[in-house]
């Protein structure tokens, strides 16, 4: 049996236990998937030793990948939902776009947006693939270790775009040393931006939060809209801890299904 048809068997073992109603026994999966009982056996051995398949009585569900991944995009859903009220109201107070933003691999995702009130400036970021070192909430995360740091050459979007790895290792110890990053016309000629690290509740950066706008509105304010960031973050990082002891005292836990989820979405592994 070649390498691909292990992986495709592999493969099919997995589909039939994830779509399964209920979880199927080893007897199951030989005759449904047709193959020999020690081709089921080795395979079932390697995805269980892998964390895709995991043993439930006699028989088979998904592992704890299929969990682990999942409370990924859990964490983040639920941190834009406690998030979102504050960044609103930096957005009230600044009149400008802010952003929720968090490291997946070497990428910097934007997660949720309040817009600006003017029409300049007024643009959404979500979705949108922007190199963190070109960027205040990525500078935030680079700052903070939680996002990869670009290889290679940097990409140079702007002549203000920081070019060299020695230049970012400066500006990364501005940042910390200042704890708010900032750009200044380095993604786009004339924005600016200025953002600040937001914490889990085990102390160690998850997002970063931050405020962009032309840079003849706020290339003056940087540090008054800074405070009003810090502010916010601060508030965020509260309401994350008062979620985590909601759910840690909450009778689901005890078994009372009608509560909320027993999963702390932001517990740290």
């Amino acid at each position: 049996m070649t390498g691909t048809q292990s992986v495709d068997r592999a493969a099919e073992l997995l589909r039939l236990v994830v779509q399964a109603d209920a979880a199927p026994s080893y007897s199951d999966l030989v005759a449904a998937s047709g193959l020999a009982r020690s081709t089921v056996s080795r395979l079932l051995g390697a995805l269980e030793r892998g964390g895709l398949v995991e043993r439930e009585g006699a028989g088979y569900r998904g592992g704890r990948l299929f969990a682990d991944y999942a409370a990924r995009f859990d964490r983040v859903e639920e941190l834009a939902r406690v998030a979102h009220v504050h960044l609103e109201g930096v957005a009230a107070a600044t009149g400008e776009t802010v952003n929720l933003a968090v490291a997946r691999g070497t990428r910097v995702v934007h997660v949720d947006q309040v817009d600006a009130r003017y029409v300049l400036g007024s643009v959404s970021w979500v979705g949108v693939d922007v190199p963190s070192h070109c960027s205040s909430l990525g500078k935030v995360l680079l700052a903070w270790g939680a996002v990869r740091r670009p290889s290679g050459r940097l990409e140079v979007r702007t002549p203000s775009s920081v070019a060299t790895h020695a230049d970012l290792d400066a500006e990364l110890d501005r940042t910390r040393e200042r704890g708010y990053a900032v750009t200044r016309g380095e993604l786009e000629d004339g924005l600016d931006g200025v953002a600040v690290p937001v914490r889990g509740t085990e102390g160690a950066v998850v997002a970063a939060l931050g405020v962009s706008g032309p840079t003849f509105r706020i290339g003056a304010r940087h540090a008054e809209v800074a405070e009003l960031l810090r502010t916010a973050a601060t508030a965020v990082e509260r309401d994350l801890r008062a979620r985590r002891r909601f759910l840690a005292e909450s009778p689901a836990r005890s078994g009372n299904k009608s509560g909320p989820p027993s999963v702390d979405p932001y517990e740290q592994t």
